[in-house]
C-alpha cells in the first residue's frame, strides 16, 4: 500500500508504520512536498506495484481531493482516506472521524478560552465516533465490488 503523506500529517504517517509492522503489513512511503505534484505521486505508486493508495489527513490533501480522487481512477488505484469531503470528491472509502465534528469541538474550547479559562484546566478530549464512508460510484469506475458486509456496516453509501 502507497501512502501519501506531508509534514502535517509526519506522527499520523509514524503511528501507521508502527501499526503496519505489527499487522505485517508493507507501506510504500511517498512523501510530498509543496508544490505537491500528485501526477507524480501516483507515478511512483504504480511504479512500486502499489494495490491501493492511503491518503493521510493534510490540509493540502484535502484542498486538493478532487484532483487526488481523479488520478486515483485514473491510475486504477483505490483511495482510502482520512475524512468525508475526499469521498464526496471521489475516494473509494474513508474512515475516521468526522472534520465538521471536530471542527464543532475546536469552536467550543475556542469559546472557553475566550470566557476566561485556562488551557490547562480544560479536558483532553478523543473521538469516539468515527464513520464510515463508501463511494460506490468510484468502485464501480475502477471495477471493484464492494462486499455487501462492507455496505451495511457503513454510515453512508454514495451512489
Amino acid at each position: 500500500m502507497a501512502v501519501f503523506w506531508d509534514a502535517s500529517s509526519r506522527l499520523q504517517f509514524e503511528e501507521l508504520q508502527r501499526a503496519a509492522r505489527v499487522l505485517g503489513v508493507q507501506l510504500g512511503p511517498i512523501e510530498l512536498h509543496d508544490p505537491y505534484d500528485f501526477t507524480a505521486a501516483f507515478t511512483a505508486a504504480k511504479k512500486m506495484r502499489a494495490g491501493a493508495v492511503m491518503v493521510l489527513f493534510s490540509p493540502a490533501f484535502i484542498q486538493q481531493r478532487t484532483n487526488i480522487a481523479k488520478l486515483a481512477v485514473g491510475n486504477k488505484l483505490p483511495t482510502i482516506c482520512q475524512d468525508t469531503v475526499e469521498v464526496t470528491a471521489g475516494c473509494l472509502v474513508s474512515y475516521g472521524p468526522s472534520s465538521s465534528e471536530l471542527f464543532q469541538r475546536t469552536a467550543y474550547y475556542i469559546d472557553r478560552l475566550l470566557r476566561g479559562e485556562r488551557a490547562a484546566d480544560l479536558p483532553v478530549e478523543q473521538s469516539s465516533k468515527f464513520r464510515l464512508l463508501v463511494n460506490l460510484r468510484t468502485a464501480k469506475s475502477l471495477g471493484i465490488t464492494i462486499p455487501e458486509s462492507i455496505l451495511l456496516r457503513a454510515d453512508e453509501v454514495i451512489r
